[in-house]
Parts: C-alpha cells; structure tokens; sequence
C-alpha cells in the first residue's frame, strides 16, 4: 500500500495494544501514527517481536515496507543506506535516504593522486544553514584487470579511509582478490552482468556483500538478471540501467524514471531496488580542456540526483562541481513535512556585554543562519534571541500567528533574558512591526523595529538603535 495512503488505524489494529510504552511513546496509537509517517520502526516495539506476534509482525511488514528496498553498504558509524524510498514525487511524502556519492579512484593511478582523491573524499564538508553536507564512499575500480593490483589498491583505500567501498570490477577474479582485502567492510560488489552473475552472486553470497546488476539500457535484460539472482537467494541489490553521457541523456534519464515508477506505482518487486548512477561516463571522451568533462559530469550527476539515482560514482574533485550536487541533494531530500528549523534559544555573538543590543529572529533555519552570518560578518557584539515559530520565516509567522506578542513575551520570560542586558530594548524585525507595540505592553520592553533585510542590521545599530535603562 502506499505510504500516502496507510492509516494509523489500520496500523493499530495489528499492534499488541499494551500501551506498555515501551516504544517511547504515551500508547500505542502514538506509536502507530509515528510507524505511518516512518518516524519509528517495528523494532522499537518489544511486545511486537515476541514469536507470538508474528503473524500480526509479517502483516504490518507488508503494510510499511518500502517499495524500493533499502541496502545498506559499509559497516559501523560509516554505513550508508540507500534506496528505501515510498514515493515517486517528493510532495507526496518525502525521500528519505539522500543520494549517496562515491568518488572513484584506479588501481593505475600514481599513488599521489591516489591518496589524494581519497583525502578530499574523507575531508569534505560544507555547513549549510546548520547541515553539514559530505561526500560519502570511494569506488575503487580495476583498470589493469590484475588481481594483485587491484588488492592493493583496495588495502590502500581501507588504509586512507574508513569511508564504504564500491568494488567496481567485471572480472570476478580481480573481484575476489579486493574482497579478501575489505571483506569486514562490507562493500557494494559492482557488477553482475549476463556473463558473469553466477560467479559475482557466489562472491556476494561468500562475503555477505550487497551485489549491483548491470545491463546497459536493457531494461529486459536488467529485471531478468534481479529475477535470476533473487532465485538464487541474492536480497541486497543496486541495480544499473546504464548511464549514457550527450545525446545518450534523455534514454538515461528515461529509464531510470521508468525503474523507479515501475517499483512504486506498478509496484514490481522484481524492480524495487536502489538505482545507481555513473555519471563518471562524461569523462569517456576526453575534453581538450577537463573543465569541460567536469561540467558534463556536474550537469548529469545532478540530472541523475534529481531523477531517481540513490548512489553516484563521480572522478570530478572540483569544489564548483560537487558544491551544488550536495546543495541539491540535501534540498530534494529535506522533508517537506518539517520546515528546516533550530533550536530556539539566546545566542551570543561576539564579546556582548549587559548593556549590548537584544535582537529576534525565527527558527527558520535559512532566515536565522543568514541573520547569524550578517552580524559574524560586521563582527558586532550582541544577543539574539530565537524564537520557536515551528520553522517558519517572519512574515510567513506573523501572517500564520506563528510569531505573536504572547509567543514574543514567553520567549522573553522563557529565556531570562532580564538576567543579560540591563536594558530593555528588544529590536524586531522590520517585518513584525505590526506586532512591535503588542509586545511593548506585554513585555513592558522598549521595542525598536530593525530593518527589513539582515543586512542592514549594523547601520540600523549605528544610527537608530540606544538601549533603554532598565
């Protein structure tokens, strides 16, 4: 069924009904409604795995599980789970495991740029408004075909990283050479092909990893691989339908919307798998210039993100080109159910004293990081205090009564503000003035109305703004 459409009741119904908490929640209704919105799992409900229930535990399986499987990849604090997505259109519910990003590297390249590529996999990170955005494996691919080199260059990524490993090679020789050397890391075998699935399914059965099926714009040929292989007792899965570069795009794009329709909507079980993309096959004609393959490649993986694809092998190492990728990943797979928020509180910038400005925002995570980032900027010394409007930027909270006098003076009361400044003057923003002599009475606060855009905080603080004794 889909998620969209399941009930909390339907759900309750197969629950034990203790209401033992447990779970963590007051009932088990609670526990349901968070089961329906995938908030909790069936894990957390103990009655639920006792061997009598579980009759009740396979039905309520059946109702929550996700059409696209989920598999993970890697082990420990560094596993990745991709697929595990219940609808096609975001706004219908959410995407929940973002596109995971793998940076390649060959058993032929120079070890310099080997380790290198490895370091800037493991080290980058960007914060954006509060989330910080990082790459997340390395695929260690075979160009020489040789079994010993390929090893080493497989010890060498485990040493330099403990990021998860994609394998990418066809020979299965060459293929269990690297898995001897990374069997406890549990990597992503890449690939099963029509000629060589029996021996990749015995590898991925022998070291328990999670196996990619490759057919190249075959998509006949891809789901009678994953029948193949399911019969033969192969669960983890990742297929690839192939990715084409130029004219090859819209078939690419094509089949991978087709894939992941077909999972969801026509729910075939036999296509419910994560997808995998390579846009590293913009690189298969080389460029005069390699700017220019890394903008093909920038503009495919991003193509790709936005149309299905749960991992992503890339060789571009450029901040321009993975900077946006990350960007976009991370607002796809941002629930839309939960504007992106902060905590409510006090922050100080700077060295502020009792008698520096008092200002407000929202917890609206991109209104309160470009406010932090304006006052960092003019380096001022002051408090802001946040307050909780559910993540919702000012003139949204104002209009919806998200952001009132009364939530205004609890915040103030909350806080202790008092306690900071001897003053009191409060600055609003210039878009809650309509709110700004409300909050004067029931605070008994000075309230000044600061500027319409953040940006003009240290000029309104230099030629308008005088604190009120206390």
């Amino acid at each position: 069924m889909p998620a969209k459409e399941l009930s909390p009741i339907e759900v309750y119904k197969l629950l034990p009904g203790t209401n033992c908490k447990d779970c963590g929640e007051t009932n088990c209704m609670a526990f349901a409604a968070r089961l329906v919105n995938r908030e909790s799992t069936l894990k957390q409900c103990p009655p639920l795995l006792d061997s009598k229930h579980k009759a009740a535990f396979d039905k309520l399986w059946a109702l929550l599980k996700p059409p696209v499987r989920a598999v993970e990849v890697g082990a420990g604090e560094h596993k990745v789970t991709i697929g595990g997505e219940y609808v096609v259109y975001r706004h219908d519910f959410t995407y929940f495991n973002p596109t995971s990003i793998a940076i390649d590297v060959g058993d032929e390249m120079p070890e310099e740029e080997f380790v290198a590529r490895i370091k800037w996999a493991k080290d980058f990170l960007y914060d954006y408004i509060g989330m910080k955005l990082r790459l997340d494996m390395v695929a260690v691919r075979s160009t020489s075909n040789d079994p010993s080199r390929f090893e080493a260059a497989v010890r060498k990524a485990t040493e330099a990283s403990d990021l998860p490993l994609v394998l990418c090679a066809l020979n299965p020789t060459v293929m269990e050479s690297g898995l001897a050397a990374v069997a406890d890391r549990r990597p992503l075998i890449y690939a099963a092909t029509k000629d060589n699935w029996k021996e990749m399914a015995d590898l991925a059965q022998m070291y328990g990893c999670p196996l990619a099926v490759s057919a190249p714009l075959d998509l006949k040929m891809l789901r009678t691989l994953v029948r193949t292989l399911r019969e033969y007792g192969i669960e983890d899965l990742v297929l690839d339908p192939g990715t084409m570069a130029a004219d090859g795009v819209a078939d690419t794009l094509d089949n991978f919307t087709i894939l992941r329709r077909s999972a969801i909507d026509k729910e075939d079980e036999l296509l419910g798998y994560p997808l995998l993309g390579t846009s590293i096959t913009a690189w298969a004609e080389k460029a005069e210039d390699p700017v220019i393959n890394e903008w093909n490649e920038a503009m495919l993986a991003s193509a790709l993100v936005a149309r299905y694809a749960d991992i992503l092998i890339m060789h571009s190492v450029s901040g321009w080109s993975l900077l946006p990728l990350v960007i976009l990943r991370q607002n796809l797979y941002t629930d839309p159910r939960k504007p992106v928020s902060v905590e409510a509180g006090v922050r100080k910038f700077g060295t502020p004293t009792e008698m520096s400005p008092l200002m407000l925002t929202t917890n609206f995570a991109l209104t309160y990081y470009t406010v932090a980032a304006d006052i960092e900027a003019a380096k001022l010394d002051c408090f802001l205090m946040v307050v909780d409007t559910e993540g919702i930027s000012v003139e949204s909270a104002i209009a919806g009564r998200k952001m009132t006098a009364e939530t205004v003076a609890d915040a103030v009361k909350n806080f202790k503000v008092e306690e900071l400044v001897k003053h009191r003057s409060l600055i609003l923003p210039g878009r809650a003035a309509r709110i700004s002599g409300e909050v004067e009475e029931l605070t008994g606060w000075k309230v000044h109305v600061g500027p319409l855009d953040s940006s003009g905080i240290p000029k309104f603080l230099e030629s308008s703004w005088k604190p009120d004794a206390a």
